[in-house]
């Protein structure tokens, strides 16, 4: 897929405890322990390679942060979720193109 319909955002967990990630609207939930760095990336569903957004328009995420946990809501049609050494921790849609944290 082509780059103009890819985007990636980085997560981090700086506390001293583990943070509940959420990636919406899959509901999916994972455990990043502290120091990780996770990658959430997803591939626009428009040929154009633009978004629906979220509050705004155009807009691949939006994230929603509490004191122990963080929400994403992706704005495409599948989402890859990796570390920082590329490997795969998720995947929500089998249908989606080739995994990669960089892509």
């Amino acid at each position: 897929m082509d780059s103009v319909g890819t985007a990636r955002l980085l997560i981090s967990n700086g506390g001293e405890s583990a943070l509940e990630l959420t990636v919406e609207p899959w509901a999916d939930t994972y455990q990043m322990l502290p120091e990780q760095t996770w990658a959430v990336v997803t591939h626009s569903p428009a040929a154009d390679g633009s978004w629906s957004g979220t509050l705004r328009g155009d807009e691949p995420f939006q994230v929603d942060h509490r004191p122990e946990s963080v929400t994403v809501w992706v704005n495409g049609n599948c989402f890859h979720l990796s570390d920082m050494e590329e490997d795969a921790i998720d995947s929500a849609d089998w249908h989606c193109p080739a995994q990669g944290a960089f892509s």
